[in-house]
């Protein structure tokens, strides 16, 4: 599912904006321009969300780090489908491991982990 987040004064209040986009372009997700504004608008699934989190805030770019918090509060909460597809890639993955990594919780991680052991 695709969200689509408004970055207002996007270039103006990031430095190295043009390697921000590179990022952000790299996990598949679309940042166009809103017109003539100073708005840009992110087109993401929650994966790439995810990815682009990550990779923001190991960039070590302090002004990268407001665009990382607005895509944090639209995060979406992922699925147990989605949960079980990252499980799945680690055999060895621990429940603190996944929540870790997705932002899910305890509950849902234990669960995902208990079907995968079961099947």
């Amino acid at each position: 599912m695709l969200v689509k987040i408004t970055l207002s004064g996007f270039v103006k209040r990031t430095l190295n904006t043009d390697a921000l986009k590179v990022v952000i372009k790299s996990t598949g997700a679309t940042l166009t321009r809103k017109g003539r504004s100073r708005n840009w608008v992110l087109q993401a699934n929650n994966q790439q969300i995810h990815h682009i989190i990550n990779l923001i805030s190991q960039a070590g770019e302090d002004s990268w780090l407001w665009v990382g918090k607005k895509l944090y509060e639209y995060k979406p909460k992922l699925s147990r489908a989605e949960l079980r597809k990252i499980a799945k890639q680690d055999a060895f993955m621990t429940v603190a491991q996944l929540t870790l990594l997705t932002d899910c919780t305890l509950i849902d991680a234990r669960t995902v982990l208990d079907e995968i052991e079961w099947e």
